[in-house]
């Protein structure tokens, strides 16, 4: 069998959904960030074991949970509150993770919704997750939009995680992502001022999936233009055209963010002067 792990902070909408997922697990934790509404009575109500944490940031927060929370079996799937496991995928990771497998991780596809309908087939960056692995073997760095460090064999599986980023709505979007831009900014002025967070070697020829794209990313990071330049990416390298007006609506969001990026970037650099 495989424990899964949820991450949550008022998730009291998303929820249930989530949980009825994922009920073919008999070891079920919820790892919360001290919620005001009803996710941890959800949780419990379901059967679930919560464990509480003050929220610092996204690779300290997943790799104490890794580190501290008691899962009974040596594989875990970790999922959001706005995930849902397909049935595909519950079969694949069911018949991959045996405990005798060679793999300390494997590497799945999510598709992400705009809404509660529309798959973002073309306009989705990036649809490959590190999401069910060994907890002993897995670590996360950055502050934000954290890059998965497995310690072994990668292998991949089939089916489906099903994402809805937008299930509370655009608001909550662009709220949740000044956040986020907060932390990429702050990760960036970081890592310019070590001067060792980036490579340009490993950026165009690591042989490993998850640093060659943290690398790509830190470069992304230093052209001019970005919010322009990824517009222009989405919208006619990936084509998310193609995926109507929510795919046009999603590359226009994803542009918005990446300019909130370059505006904290600036507001740190202009408080170092």
């Amino acid at each position: 069998m495989i424990s899964v792990l949820i991450l949550t902070k008022n998730e009291e909408q998303d929820l249930p959904g989530c949980l009825a997922s994922v009920a073919w697990s008999d070891d079920i934790h919820l790892y919360d960030s001290f919620s005001t509404d009803r996710t941890v009575e959800i949780a419990e109500a379901a059967g679930a074991k919560v464990t509480q944490r003050k929220f610092d940031n996204w690779s300290a927060h997943q790799n104490w949970g890794l580190a501290n929370i008691p899962f009974k079996y040596p594989w875990v799937l970790y999922i959001d509150a706005d995930e849902r496991v397909s049935e595909g995928l519950m079969q694949a990771a069911l018949l991959a993770a045996t405990p005798d497998a060679p793999e300390s991780a494997f590497r799945l596809r999510r598709r992400d919704f705009f809404g509660n309908g529309t798959w973002l087939k073309h306009a989705q960056i990036s649809p490959f997750y590190l999401r069910l692995f060994r907890p002993g073997k897995m670590r996360y760095e950055r502050l934000v939009n954290p890059v998965s460090i497995v310690d072994g064999q990668i292998g991949e599986i089939e089916g489906f995680l099903d994402h809805y980023p937008f299930s509370k709505g655009v608001g909550f979007w662009l709220e949740r992502h000044i956040k986020y831009a907060d932390l990429e900014a702050k990760t960036i002025m970081d890592n310019r001022a070590s001067n060792d967070g980036f490579s340009l070697k490993k950026a165009f020829f690591s042989k490993d999936f998850t640093e060659k794209r943290f690398h790509q990313k830190e470069l992304f990071y230093r052209i001019p233009g970005r919010p322009l330049i990824k517009f222009f990416y989405m919208m006619v390298l990936r084509r998310a055209f193609l995926d109507g007006r929510a795919g046009v609506t999603y590359a226009t969001l994803q542009s918005i963010y990446e300019y909130f990026i370059v505006l904290k970037q600036r507001e740190f650099a202009e408080r170092t002067q």
